[in-house]
């Protein structure tokens, strides 16, 4: 047994004695230190004399192999323990692995809807308010379309308050994060939800004598409007009744369709930023892999080059 393994059999006997570290995770440690240490030998390097190049080599062709960031972070964390053990031993008077960057994690793509399944979905929702206009099927039919319409946050969405309906126009003003208000356009069809759920609601309080609510959804929770949860609740029915995979939809994957369907369609970045109510265009470019696509196709669709590659295939 060289020293380096020898050092490493050592590691491993403290995690599990002193750390009580389960046997899964020993394994882990030993599988992605033993890799580690395999490729400093066959640089002619020891665990002992290793510097933070050499380390920085190891993880460069480990994710030229095309392992993910984090693969490449469970190693590097292996990696620092170990060496936070040597240093701790006096095997090594400083820890190399101090001065290496962990590796950048992409950001997750964003959850969205195809626009058939959102079609399907508004009009499920649409097709249940018309054979049955009771409130809460109105409600629905309105709080659908205003989503769709918007790309409110849910929160925004749900403590709307009751003055909309007051407003005869195709634009409402939001009031986001920040306290900031932001103006939004609506369609013709959340227009027309609206107007039919608002009559439906003032109808019915007037027939009861009741009070105007200050909310435009009105609730008997705490806050008085309709909770965020029992929304997202209902819309997943909604969702398995119009034949939508239950488990793909909340109110935040409809905000993400709202933003992916209009860059998909030619609206500009900016714009889309303005209409989700982001303070800064980063936030928002979460959504490029959608024009990535849009350009590609405009340029393989419309370049002059594109084309007459196309005939000659």
């Amino acid at each position: 047994m060289d020293l380096s393994s020898a050092h490493l059999e050592s590691f491993l006997e403290m995690m599990s004695v002193e750390r009580g570290a389960a046997v899964n995770t020993l394994s882990s440690y030993q599988r992605d230190l033993e890799d580690i240490l395999s490729f400093l030998k066959a640089r002619g390097v020891t665990a002992t004399e290793a510097g933070a190049d050499d380390f920085r080599a190891y993880f460069a062709d480990f994710a030229a192999q095309g392992f993910k960031a984090s693969s490449q972070a469970r190693r590097l964390s292996a990696l620092r323990q170990f060496y936070k053990f040597l240093y701790a031993e006096g095997i090594r008077t400083d820890d190399p692995t101090g001065v290496l960057d962990a590796p950048k994690k992409g950001r997750p793509l964003p959850k969205t809807m195809s626009v058939d399944d959102v079609t399907r979905l508004v009009t499920q929702a649409e097709a249940e308010a018309v054979a049955e206009p009771r409130l809460d099927r109105l409600r629905m039919a309105a709080l659908i379309e205003l989503l769709y319409a918007t790309g409110m946050r849910v929160s925004e969405l749900v403590s709307l308050p009751a003055s909309v309906l007051a407003r005869d126009g195709r634009f409402l003003i939001v009031r986001g994060k920040g306290n900031k208000e932001r103006l939004v356009p609506l369609s013709r069809t959340a227009i027309a939800a609206l107007q039919r759920y608002g009559a439906r609601m003032q109808a019915e309080t007037a027939a009861v004598g009741g009070e105007d609510s200050p909310w435009l959804f009105p609730s008997s929770s705490e806050s008085g409007y309709l909770p965020r949860q029992v929304f997202a609740r209902d819309l997943k029915g909604l969702a398995g009744r119009a034949g939508v995979r239950v488990a793909s939809i909340s109110p935040h994957v409809l905000r993400h369709a709202f933003a992916s369907h209009l860059l998909a369609n030619g609206a500009d970045l900016r714009a889309v930023q303005e209409l989700l109510g982001h303070s800064d265009i980063s936030t928002t470019q979460i959504y490029t892999h959608v024009l990535e696509e849009r350009l590609h196709d405009l340029v393989q669709n419309h370049h002059p080059l594109a084309k007459q590659a196309k005939k000659q295939d």
